[in-house]
């Protein structure tokens, strides 16, 4: 069985004074039947770290450079995560792949580091509006799945998380039938590539404008093992519900 997953990322955003929605989150759910990340900014890894190494939430990064070290100003490289305490790293975020020009390659490096480095991968992907529009998305995703994915995982190193892209942030959502296609399609291309005993253990998440109102229609479907979620996840208000909608389906 997959254990359900639900995964918090919350960008560039927060600060100290935010530590205390993760406290909040991590007291109102010690029972959780699903695995909960959140991925702060790399500036609040350590401290979040000891408000969650004896809780129920797991903790994550959002991004690491294919280096172990080296001359990368500004990088941060997965063992350095692994120190800080997290056991997760996003990668192949579509803001990630537009902003910083990252391409299939540049994931699949990145995330082959991260393995090395022990740590477990959510690899993104998603299709732009005039993609979805052009009947293109299978093509996009089988792209990116075969582009961005190394050889070497397992179900437990490797997530994978579908986001339309113009559905993060906007408040628009797929239909539940747009949604199955993708997740029932990359679970069958995961079959033919890795096997159906690899491939039915890989957890696939759904990302994009999820909110406690469409969170259990979502988790619903099948193929669907939890969500990556960005702004409702800052406040544990508002992320709380989701895990509550995702524990109960």
């Amino acid at each position: 069985m997959r254990r359900k997953l639900v995964a918090g990322n919350w960008k560039m955003n927060g600060t100290s004074a935010d530590l205390a929605q993760i406290e909040a989150l991590a007291e109102a759910h010690t029972g959780a039947l699903s695995e909960i990340m959140i991925a702060p900014p790399a500036t609040l890894l350590h401290r979040a770290y000891e408000h969650t190494k004896s809780g129920p939430i797991t903790l994550g990064a959002q991004d690491c450079h294919k280096c172990a070290s080296g001359a990368h100003t500004g990088d941060i490289s997965a063992d350095m995560l692994l120190d800080a305490g997290t056991s997760y790293v996003i990668l192949g975020h579509s803001e990630r792949r537009a902003d910083h020009d990252e391409h299939n390659e540049d994931v699949r490096a990145k995330a082959r580091a991260a393995l090395s480095a022990g740590l477990r991968v959510i690899i993104c992907m998603g299709e732009e509006l005039e993609e979805r529009e052009a009947d293109n998305t299978l093509d996009i995703i089988g792209g990116q799945l075969a582009g961005s994915v190394p050889d070497d995982i397992t179900g437990e190193t490797l997530v994978i998380a579908y986001e339309p892209i113009w559905a993060i942030g906007t408040g628009k959502v797929p239909s539940i039938k747009q949604i199955s296609e993708v997740h029932d399609f990359i679970r069958a291309q995961l079959e033919h590539r890795f096997g159906p005993q690899i491939a039915r253990s890989i957890r696939l998440l759904y990302g994009g404008s999820v909110k406690p109102a469409n969170a259990a229609e979502i988790f619903a479907i099948q193929n669907v093992d939890g969500a990556l979620v960005g702004g409702a996840s800052l406040m544990a208000a508002d992320f709380s519900p989701i895990i509550k909608a995702l524990d109960a389906s």
